[in-house]
C-alpha cells in the first residue's frame, strides 16, 4: 500500500497543469472578471464584454500591439481625409464574415443605422454623434438616414462625413459601438431594431475578427478558435483563448497560481506588496487611463442637493485611499479626465477638504449628519469594491457623522440597476474608449445612455456639441475643460483615483505589452514553449 500511495504521489507531482498543457496548444487562458452582459457589440458597456468582442469582430481600424494612440488596419487596408479632418474616405480589403458573406461598406452603413435607430436604445449611440447628422437621427428629429454623413460610395469604399475637425477619427473607430454586424444574420434574427435579438447568441454569432465562437457556457467559460477564414489569418499564432468570468479576486488568484488561467483581471489589493516582493516577474502594475468614482443618483433626495454632493466628494482622504486599500499605484482623482492626455489640463477642482464638507452638510440641513437618510452603495460583487466602499464609509462616518450601508450584485444585475436609476450610490469606472478628453466628457450630456445619475445640465450640453464642432484641436480641448469643471462643481459624481492595471501574468504570455488603454489585438499575442518565457 505504501508503495502505491509513493506511487501515486509521484505521479501526481509529474502532473502537467492546465497552463502547460494549454500553453502547449497554444491556448490563452483567460480571467475576465465577470460573466458578460452579451456579446452583441451595440448593446453592451462594459471592459469584460470588450475583450471577448475584440476577438470576434474587427472594425474599420484595429488595435495597435503597443500603441494605443497609432491606427492599425483592420477592415480598412488604407485611409484619407479630406485635410482638414471633416470627411474621411476608407479603403475596404476583401475579407469574409464566418457565414460566409464578404465584407462590405454597406455593412458598415447598416451597422452604424443600427447603432443610431432610436428603437434599438443602445447606450453607446452617442459615440457616433461626432458623424454628421447622427444626433438627429437618433433623437427621431428625421427618420431619413441619408441624411446622416456615412456613405458607400461602393462595396470596397465607405466615406464618412463628421460635425466638425476630428484628427482623432481613426481612435474612435476601434471601439466596438463602431463595430459592423453582419445585415444578413441581424435580418434573420428579428431586425435592426430588435433590442432581444438573438444572432449574438451562441448558435448563430456571426463575426470578421482573428477567432471565432467555440464553446459558451453561462458563469463557466467562453472560449474561441482560431478563424481560417480571416483575411490575415497567417499572422493569428494562438489557437484559442478561454474567457473565464472569474468575480472573487481570491479565486482568481487561487486559478492562477495552481496553474488554471495565464493571466488575471485584477489583484487583490492586500496581496500587491506581497507580489512586489515575492514575485517581481509575473505582477504587472500598467498606466491605465480610466478613473474610479461613484455615481450619484441626483434624482432621489438627499442627493437631489449639490451641496450634499460636495460634501461628500471632498470629505475623504483619496491619498490613504490609494496608499492604504488599493495599493497598486493608482493616483487620487481630485478631477475627473484623468492626467496623461497630450495637451488636455489636468483638473484639480475636488480636494479633500472635510472642514468645508462639514458646512455643506449644515446647510443642507444636516449638522453633524443628523437627519441624513438612510443611503446605500452599490458595488458588483468584487471583494476589491467592498474595501473601497467601507473605506469610504468608516470615512464619511469619521468627517461627516453619517452612516451609509453597502450592498453587491452581480455584474448583469449590478448594470441594469444602474441604467434604471435603482441607487443612491453606485460604484462606477470609465476607462477611455479612446485617448481624448471627449470619451469622458461626453458621457454626462442629457440623454446619455450612459450618464447614469439622473443629472442634466443645459449649459454642459451646450458645451460637449460645440466641442464637436470646433475647427482646431486646441480650441476644442479649452472648450472641454469647461464643461469638465462645470460637471466638477455640480458633482453627479464623487472622484476617486485614477486607475492603474495591476493584473498577474505567467510569463509564457508574449507580446502582451504595456498599454494606455489595455486593448488587445489578439492576432499578436502568442505563448513561449517554457515556463520561463523563452521560446
Amino acid at each position: 500500500m505504501l508503495c502505491v500511495l509513493a506511487a501515486f504521489g509521484l505521479a501526481a507531482c509529474d502532473r502537467e497543469r492546465e497552463v502547460d498543457i494549454a500553453s502547449r496548444d497554444g491556448i490563452l487562458l483567460y480571467g475576465n472578471g465577470s460573466e458578460p452582459k452579451g456579446l452583441d457589440p451595440h448593446l453592451v458597456t462594459g471592459v469584460p464584454e470588450n475583450h471577448i468582442i475584440s476577438a470576434l469582430i474587427e472594425g474599420l481600424i484595429a488595435y495597435h500591439p503597443t500603441d494605443d494612440l497609432s491606427p492599425e488596419p483592420g477592415m480598412a487596408e488604407s485611409w484619407e481625409h479630406n485635410g482638414n479632418f471633416t470627411q474621411w474616405t476608407f479603403k475596404l480589403r476583401d475579407a469574409k464574415w464566418t457565414n460566409g458573406d464578404p465584407v462590405v461598406a454597406g455593412d458598415f452603413v447598416y451597422s452604424w443605422q443600427r447603432m443610431l435607430t432610436p428603437a434599438l436604445g443602445a447606450e453607446y449611440a452617442p459615440m457616433l454623434y461626432v458623424i454628421k447628422g447622427a444626433q438627429d437621427f437618433h433623437e427621431g428629429k428625421t427618420d431619413d438616414f441619408s441624411t446622416v454623413g456615412v456613405k458607400a460610395l461602393d462595396d470596397k469604399t465607405l466615406q464618412v462625413t463628421l460635425e466638425g475637425a476630428t484628427p482623432y477619427f481613426l481612435n474612435m473607430l476601434k471601439h466596438y459601438s463602431f463595430f459592423p454586424v453582419n445585415p444578413r444574420a441581424v435580418e434573420q434574427a428579428g431586425g435592426m431594431a430588435d433590442r432581444g435579438s438573438k444572432w449574438s447568441t451562441f448558435d448563430n454569432y456571426v463575426g470578421n475578427g482573428p477567432f471565432k465562437l467555440k464553446t459558451w457556457v453561462t458563469n463557466q467559460v467562453i472560449e474561441v478558435e482560431r478563424n481560417p477564414d480571416y483575411w490575415d489569418a497567417k499572422t493569428v499564432k494562438l489557437n484559442g483563448i478561454r474567457f473565464f468570468p472569474v468575480e472573487n479576486a481570491a479565486t482568481e488568484e487561487t486559478m492562477f497560481r495552481g496553474g488554471r488561467l495565464h493571466i488575471t483581471s485584477t489583484v487583490q489589493p492586500d496581496k500587491i506588496p506581497v507580489f512586489k516582493e515575492k514575485m517581481p516577474d509575473i505582477l504587472h502594475i500598467d498606466p491605465y487611463l480610466g478613473v474610479y468614482f461613484y455615481r450619484v443618483n441626483v434624482t432621489r433626495p438627499p442627493f437631489d442637493n449639490p451641496k450634499v454632493r460636495e460634501a461628500l466628494a471632498i470629505s475623504f482622504d483619496k491619498q490613504l485611499l490609494v496608499d492604504k486599500v488599493t495599493k497598486g499605484g493608482q493616483a487620487p482623482a481630485v478631477g475627473y479626465v484623468p492626467a496623461g492626455i497630450p495637451g488636455y489640463p489636468t483638473s484639480d477642482t475636488v480636494q479633500y477638504n472635510p472642514e468645508r464638507g462639514r458646512q455643506l452638510l449644515a446647510e443642507a440641513g444636516y449638522p453633524g449628519g443628523k437627519g441624513f437618510p438612510k443611503a446605500e452603495i452599490l458595488i458588483n460583487t468584487s471583494e476589491a469594491h467592498r474595501k473601497i466602499a467601507e473605506a469610504m464609509q468608516a470615512m464619511w462616518r469619521k468627517e461627516l457623522g453619517i452612516d451609509v450601508g453597502i450592498y453587491n450584485q452581480e455584474w448583469k444585475v449590478y448594470l441594469d440597476s444602474q441604467s434604471n436609476l435603482d441607487y443612491d450610490l453606485s460604484r462606477s469606472g470609465w476607462i477611455a474608449d479612446y485617448v481624448h478628453p471627449s470619451t469622458f466628457t461626453d458621457m454626462f450630456t442629457t440623454g446619455n445612455g450612459n450618464n447614469d445619475t439622473g443629472w442634466s445640465n443645459p449649459q454642459y450640453d451646450r458645451l460637449v456639441q460645440q466641442a464637436q464642432v470646433a475647427q482646431d484641436e486646441p480650441e476644442r480641448l479649452e472648450i472641454l475643460h469647461q464643461a469638465e469643471e462645470l460637471l466638477l462643481k455640480e458633482l453627479p459624481i464623487v472622484p476617486m483615483y485614477w486607475y492603474t492595471r495591476v493584473y498577474l501574468l505567467d510569463p509564457r504570455v508574449q507580446n502582451w505589452n504595456p498599454k494606455l488603454l489595455d486593448n488587445r489585438n489578439y492576432k499578436y499575442i502568442s505563448l513561449a514553449a517554457d515556463k520561463n518565457g523563452t521560446q
